[in-house]
């Protein structure tokens, strides 16, 4: 009787597993589901406004902080979202009014990323992915920055919906620009980025791009030492 109870005990268990597993993906489903509904809602309204929409809807946030430690608390608290758009003329509207890197002070961030994915490594969109890194004097690289942003915005770049978004980081004697993907492990979708962010950009030769996966990051607090890939 032990037995029999012990196995039906152990059946109910694994049943109870499975249901929560299903409603769990069914759960996932209704929310892609949704997701995409309003989207297409989104699409049919800016199209009946005359509007051109893009594929996905993206955020403009900015970053500015005081030298020193970066903590999760810390770096959340100063990352303020700027503006939203979803349509090629809201993003010439932003992006007309944005001050121009040149202008603005060290050290300070510009991140463009698809609308739900934070530009944090901890976000569940980047935590398994990466950025390539490219460095630029601070004279050109305003003209780089803005070459990705119309690459990233007309889903110009190979594998796009690998791509979370990118960042401009004003440092003191250098800015540098990286740009954020899903998926670290796989290696022909970071290579083709790369290659992308290379034939687009129209990098001379002489730069060096790296990568670093945001779980080493993470490890050792920092975001453009220590990288992994050059290339």
């Amino acid at each position: 009787m032990e037995v029999a109870a012990a196995v039906e005990k152990k059946e109910s268990e694994t049943n109870n597993s499975s249901s929560d597993l299903s409603r769990l993906a069914s759960s996932d489903t209704d929310s892609k589901d949704k997701e995409a509904q309003d989207r297409e809602q989104r699409i049919a309204l800016d199209l009946k406004a005359g509007l051109h929409p893009l594929k996905h809807k993206f955020v403009f946030w900015y970053t500015r902080r005081t030298p020193g430690v970066r903590t999760q608390a810390s770096y959340e608290d100063n990352i303020k979202k700027i503006v939203d758009f979803s349509t090629v003329e809201g993003f010439w509207v932003c992006y007309c009014h944005l001050a121009r890197p040149s202008s603005l002070p060290s050290p300070t961030d510009l991140h463009l990323f698809k609308e739900g994915i934070r530009p944090l490594w901890e976000d569940s969109a980047n935590c398994n992915g990466g950025k390539w890194i490219i460095r630029f004097k601070k004279a050109v690289s305003g003209r780089f920055w803005e070459d990705l942003v119309l690459a990233l915005v007309g889903d110009q770049l190979d594998y796009g919906d690998n791509i979370c978004g990118a960042v401009l980081s004003i440092r003191f004697n250098e800015d540098i620009l990286s740009l954020w993907n899903r998926n670290a492990s796989d290696h022909q979708a970071v290579m083709s980025l790369r290659d992308a962010i290379k034939r687009h950009l129209k990098l001379p030769l002489s730069y060096v791009m790296e990568y670093k996966p945001h779980d080493a990051s993470l490890r050792d607090n920092s975001s453009y030492r220590n990288t992994w890939l050059r290339g």
